[in-house]
């Protein structure tokens, strides 16, 4: 069975655009094009360009950016993680080889 989609209208610009998205989606979906919104409109305040197209581009590697930056920022939280297990083990075996003593 196909999952149900809901209409959304979504303006990014000066633009508007039909999409479908689940309806559990759609808080998410609302608050990222309000975040391009916004970021648009900074980058307005910020930079001079041709168009409303170069904004949008320019929010575009932001947000990649960020996003990039967030994933890597969770893997190398995760391998610390993973060290200080590794230790956290080591410590406990060494501390029961004490006992033992």
């Amino acid at each position: 069975m196909a999952e149900q989609l809901i209409p959304v209208n979504i303006v990014i610009g000066d633009r508007s655009y039909r999409i479908r998205i689940r309806p559990q989606d759609e808080e998410a979906v609302r608050n990222t094009i309000k975040v391009i919104n916004d970021k648009v409109i900074e980058f307005k305040t910020q930079f001079s360009a041709k168009d409303m197209q170069d904004y949008i581009a320019m929010v575009l590697v932001w947000y990649a950016t960020e996003k990039s930056q967030q994933t890597q920022e969770g893997l190398e939280t995760r391998a610390v993680e993973e060290k200080l297990s590794q230790l956290e083990t080591m410590i406990d075996k060494l501390g029961s080889q004490v006992s033992d003593v």
